[in-house]
């Protein structure tokens, strides 16, 4: 699902809302602390996609500057999702392994 993305010369964000809400699109220098960390989640929970940043697609000089930032930012950890969740299932493995087999 798309949560980031570039139209009529704009950044946009998918803003999310209550469960029984309908998310919206909402301009890229509205962003909120908490609206990263919504994003945040649904990028290491599911399948999130986003337009790739081009400067000449926005010309908006703050969406070109808070976009910029965000999808570098995404980007990077989608590329390490993998890697993330790898080292934390190891570091947390051996503490599982140790109490699930305490109770046998």
């Amino acid at each position: 699902m798309k949560y980031l993305k570039i139209e009529n010369n704009k950044g946009y964000y998918l803003k999310p809302t209550e469960e029984d809400q309908e998310d919206y699109w909402e301009e890229i220098d509205e962003i909120g602390k908490e609206d990263l960390m919504k994003l945040l989640n649904k990028a290491i929970s599911s399948e999130f996609e986003m337009d790739d940043y081009q400067e000449e697609n926005l010309a908006h000089k703050a969406h070109q500057i808070v976009y910029k930032n965000i999808f570098e930012k995404f980007s990077d950890l989608l590329d390490n999702k993998t890697r993330f969740k790898d080292e934390s299932e190891s570091l947390y493995k051996e503490a599982i392994e140790k109490y699930s087999t305490s109770d046998s």
